[in-house]
């Protein structure tokens, strides 16, 4: 992917040097992407034993193979599905294929580009494979919602062929950069000669050491209160400082692309995708002064429990990876230096306002009948 994209917004996801973020206000309509060199290799994501999604799935990838000539890759779980191992006539296609698997192989600099079929939770998923830069993703509407997947996929040869031979739009949709501190204590025990003693523990320790977890998130970070029926009681600093501990069900962090997901049914505003910002948004908080926050991207933030709260927390990373807030733990989340080029289907804003007319019903109303004469409405 390196050698073969460049994206026109003087924001290359390749281009950061370690620790460094640069953020550029442009017109949305000059992020364009083309490439240096044809793209050779294609990452198919589709979402594991949909039935629906099977016939698109093989038409794309011999689309792919056959006239395109590209490497494809698709995950191995993918191919296991007995409709796919029982096609005898996908058995010459689906030997062409290079397999992965997630959390044991690493493709992030094979992959020229991203075609996700499915619905948001499919282009989400293709987000968490890659933990540095993410190759641009072509996502197409197969699922139930489709915010984040503008193409239709009737005239999908088309639309695959415009894109590999460049000058696409897009969308630099930001991440959150999140690393999870946990505190906790392994019991160990010692046993002399490889037995115990009278039945009985020789010795016994407790050692105190921490556990560091990164995560590259596109959507939210979501802490709540769990299974307890106690509110969730957490600290949020803001580089370094205490600025609310919130005292409710929980509270959302997340990117501009995640506003219109988990924090706008929590009541937070709407942002497009191109304004570097992070938002704060609490669920139900047990007061009624605290309001979503939105606050400049490069912040760190900081999660903790609070000291006397009575119970832990449960956090999650777009849906994922679901893990216990113990006291002690800590959750750090910034922006990421690593963007997901999304493809637009005409261009950022159009793109974003179409989705929220079509699948948020956003400005849909009834309307007022006009006047038929210069008589006063009757009521």
């Amino acid at each position: 992917m390196q050698d073969t994209m460049k994206i026109f917004d003087n924001v290359k996801p390749r281009s950061f040097p370690r620790n460094t973020c640069q953020w550029h206000i442009q017109d949305p309509a000059s992020q364009l992407l083309t490439w240096n060199k044809p793209p050779k290799s294609v990452l198919v994501i589709k979402k594991v034993r949909d039935a629906s999604l099977l016939q698109p799935f093989k038409e794309l990838c011999v689309f792919l193979t056959e006239q395109k000539n590209m490497i494809v890759y698709v995950e191995k779980k993918v191919l296991e599905d007995p409709a796919i191992v029982n096609d005898e006539n996908f058995g010459p296609v689906k030997k062409k294929f290079c397999t992965f698997r997630e959390d044991f192989d690493d493709i992030s600099n094979q992959i020229d580009f991203i075609i996700c079929l499915g619905g948001d939770g499919t282009l989400l998923y293709a987000s968490s494979l890659f933990q540095d830069s993410v190759p641009p993703v072509m996502a197409f509407h197969l699922g139930s919602l489709g915010f984040l997947t503008p193409f239709s996929f009737d005239n999908f040869q088309t639309q695959v062929t415009q894109v590999i031979e460049g000058n696409a739009a897009l969308v630099l949709r930001s991440r959150l950069k999140v690393k999870v501190h946990k505190e906790h204590k392994e019991k160990k025990t010692i046993v002399q000669n490889g037995v115990e003693e009278n039945g009985l523990m020789v010795n016994q320790q407790e050692k105190e050491h921490g556990k560091l977890t990164k995560y590259q998130v596109l959507n939210e970070v979501v802490v709540d209160r769990g299974p307890s029926s106690y509110l969730s009681n957490v600290d949020v600093f803001l580089d370094g400082h205490l600025i609310t501990t919130v005292q409710g069900d929980g509270v959302i962090v997340s990117t501009p692309t995640g506003s219109t997901a988990y924090a706008a049914a929590a009541g937070a505003s709407m942002i497009h995708p191109n304004v570097p910002a992070i938002m704060i948004t609490p669920i139900c908080p047990h007061s009624l002064s605290f309001r979503p926050i939105v606050v400049p991207a490069g912040v760190e933030l900081k999660i903790m429990l609070s000291p006397d709260a009575r119970n832990t927390a449960w956090v999650s990373f777009d849906g994922r990876k679901r893990q216990e807030v113990c006291h002690g733990d800590s959750i750090s989340i910034t922006t990421s230096c690593y963007p997901v080029p999304s493809i637009c289907f005409r261009d950022p804003v159009n793109d974003w306002f179409d989705s929220l007319a079509e699948c948020l019903h956003w400005n849909v109303r009834k309307k007022q009948n006009h006047f038929t004469g210069d008589e006063e409405e009757e009521y």
